[in-house]
């Protein structure tokens, strides 16, 4: 479905990448039918077009000792927006930011070593951001469905 406007091929081997990112352009040849350089030459080309972004590990911060996972819901005046972002941007704390639509205009994913890291973030980051007409913080308690990367 997302992946119509590759051909046969390249679909193959993004599916196969996002099975195991870490399979060998030897495994993805044997299981595609075509040499490990030719595979190799598909998948620069991909990475080249930007159509595969990059190889990262997840790390599962629930499964680490006092990790503190949240969202945050955050609405802005218009004016205010893009230095909220910029702020947010910069910190490390914060691992994504989405543009929505709807009264909310971000949608802020944050990952803490703990609760009292979490609440710094909270204090000296979120609420003195200028023109922030709301915000609402969720904490994570537990992950029941999370796809990465493309629904095939």
């Amino acid at each position: 479905m997302f992946l119509e406007g590759l051909d046969a091929l390249d679909q193959k081997i993004v599916r196969l990448l996002i099975e195991n990112a870490r399979a060998s352009y030897s495994e993805i040849g044997e299981q595609v039918g075509i040499s490990r350089v030719a595979v190799k030459a598909r998948i620069q080309a991909l990475e080249q077009k930007g159509i595969i972004e990059e190889y990262t590990t997840i790390v599962n911060p629930q499964k680490i000792s006092g990790a503190v996972s949240c969202y945050f819901e955050i609405e802005t005046q218009p004016e205010t927006l893009a230095e909220v972002i910029e702020t947010l941007r910069q910190n490390e704390t914060v691992t994504q930011i989405y543009r929505v639509t709807g009264r909310d205009k971000l949608h802020v994913h944050a990952v803490a070593a703990s609760g009292e890291e979490m609440e710094r973030l909270m204090r000296e980051v979120i609420d003195p951001l200028p023109g922030v007409v709301r915000c609402d913080c969720n904490i994570i308690l537990s992950r029941i469905k999370d796809i990465k990367g493309l629904r095939l």
